[in-house]
C-alpha cells in the first residue's frame, strides 16, 4: 500500500483543481438547506464539515438510469414483419467521489453482494462501479442519530473507501485503502504524513469510543421473522409513518429499483430508476392486488429486510450502515434502531401477564 500522505487545508482546493483535470470529480455542495454530491468546478468551495444530506449513492446506482435505447423497423416488402434494433448505453465516465462519510462509500458493499454476486450480474452497475473512486472522510465525531458501530462499522471505518481521509490539525492525512488511490497520491501537493498517521489513528479511535456502547441487534433476524405475522406490533409501530419515502431515498443501502419503457413512434428507451418500498404502488399488480396494501406491511417489509432477510441470505451482514439519514430526515422522527429494539425485546401479552 501506498505511504500515507498529509494535505494542508490550503492546498485542498489546488489538489481537487488538480484531480478534476482528469477525471469527473463529485464533491459535497450545499444548495439551499441541502448538501449534495454535485461536480465540482475549479475554485469552487467544498462543503466536508458536515455530512451530507443525501449519500453519493447515485454516482454509481443513478436515480434514473437509462440501460438502452431501441428502434422498430418495418420490413418494407411486409409490413407486418418488425424487427427490434437494441442499441446498450454503458459508458461510465471516470468518476471521483470526494468528502462523503465512510459509510456513504461502505454502503455500496451491500449493493455489490447482489449486483455483483456468483449467479447475477449487472453490467451497468458494475461499470460505473469499476469506473469511481471514493475518497472518504473519517468523522471525528458522530451525529446523535449515527449508530454505525452497531452494524459492524466504525466512524473512520475504510471498509468501501479507495482513499481515507482523517481531519488532523492544518489538514489531512491521506491513506490509500485500494489499489485505485495510487495515481491520487503522486500530486507534489502532497507531502509524506510523518508522525501524523498516529495522530489520525488517536483521532479515529477516539471518535469510536465516544459513541458509547454499540447495540447488538444480532438476535433482530429471529425476531423480526417472528413477529412477520403479528400486524398489530407493526401497525404501532408504523403508525407515524406518512409514506414520504424519505428513508429509502436517502439510504445507502437501499437498491430497489423499477424498469419502464419509454416510446416515441419507432424509437425508445429502456429506463431504470429507484423505487420505494413504502409506496403504496411498490408491489401493486397489475391484477389490482397488493400483497402489502397498508403502511405497517411496507414498514415490516423494509425493516425486515435490512435486519432479517438480507443478513439470512449475506451472511448475517446487516443491510444497513448506520449512517442516521432516515432518523435524521424523517418528518415524524420514525427511528429504526427503536423498531429494531422494540422488536427483540418484544413479549408476548401472555408470557408478560405470567411475569408478573
Amino acid at each position: 500500500m501506498a505511504e500515507a500522505k498529509f494535505i494542508a487545508n490550503d492546498k485542498l482546493t489546488a489538489w481537487l483543481d488538480e484531480l478534476s483535470g482528469r477525471m469527473r470529480v463529485l464533491a459535497p455542495t450545499r444548495q439551499g438547506d441541502a448538501v449534495v454530491f454535485a461536480p465540482y468546478a475549479p475554485g469552487q468551495q467544498v462543503e466536508l464539515d458536515a455530512e451530507a444530506t443525501a449519500p453519493p449513492k447515485s454516482a454509481v446506482f443513478p436515480a434514473s438510469e437509462e440501460l438502452l435505447r431501441y428502434d422498430y423497423r418495418k420490413d418494407p416488402e411486409n409490413l407486418g414483419q418488425v424487427e427490434v434494433e437494441l442499441l446498450p448505453t454503458i459508458s461510465p465516465e471516470p468518476t471521483l467521489v470526494f468528502g462523503s462519510r465512510p459509510c456513504g462509500a461502505r454502503g455500496f458493499l451491500i449493493f455489490d453482494r447482489v449486483y455483483d454476486g456468483a449467479k447475477y450480474k449487472d453490467p451497468y452497475y458494475l461499470a460505473r462501479r469499476e469506473a469511481t473512486i471514493f475518497a472518504t472522510i473519517a468523522c471525528r465525531q458522530a451525529e446523535n442519530s449515527c449508530f454505525c458501530h452497531s452494524v459492524g462499522s466504525a466512524p473512520g471505518d475504510a471498509t468501501g473507501s479507495d482513499l481515507l481521509l482523517t481531519p488532523v490539525e492544518g489538514g489531512y492525512v491521506v491513506e490509500g485503502v485500494s489499489d485505485k488511490a495510487a495515481p491520487l497520491l503522486e500530486s507534489s501537493l502532497l507531502e509524506a504524513a510523518g508522525d501524523k498517521v498516529d495522530q489520525a489513528k488517536s483521532l479515529r479511535e477516539k471518535a469510536l469510543q465516544e459513541m458509547g456502547d454499540p447495540q447488538d441487534f444480532g438476535p433482530a433476524s429471529k425476531k423480526l421473522l417472528a413477529l412477520f405475522d403479528n400486524l398489530g406490533f407493526w401497525e404501532e409501530m408504523s403508525a407515524k409513518c406518512i409514506s414520504c419515502g424519505a428513508c429509502t431515498y436517502l439510504c445507502p443501502t437501499c437498491y430497489c429499483f423499477n424498469i419502464t419503457d419509454e416510446n416515441a413512434g419507432l424509437t425508445g428507451r429502456r429506463v431504470r430508476s429507484w423505487d420505494n418500498c413504502m409506496s403504496f404502488q411498490f408491489t401493486m399488480e397489475a391484477s389490482g392486488h397488493n400483497p402489502r396494501p397498508t403502511k405497517a406491511h411496507r414498514l415490516r417489509n423494509r425493516v425486515g429486510h435490512k435486519f432479517s432477510y438480507y443478513p439470512d441470505l449475506h451472511e448475517k451482514i446487516i443491510a444497513c450502515c448506520g449512517c442516521g439519514r432516515c432518523i435524521k430526515s424523517c418528518p415524524v422522527s420514525v427511528d429504526i434502531r427503536e423498531i429494531v429494539t422494540r422488536a427483540m425485546d418484544y413479549q408476548p401479552k401472555a408470557v408478560e401477564e405470567a411475569a408478573k
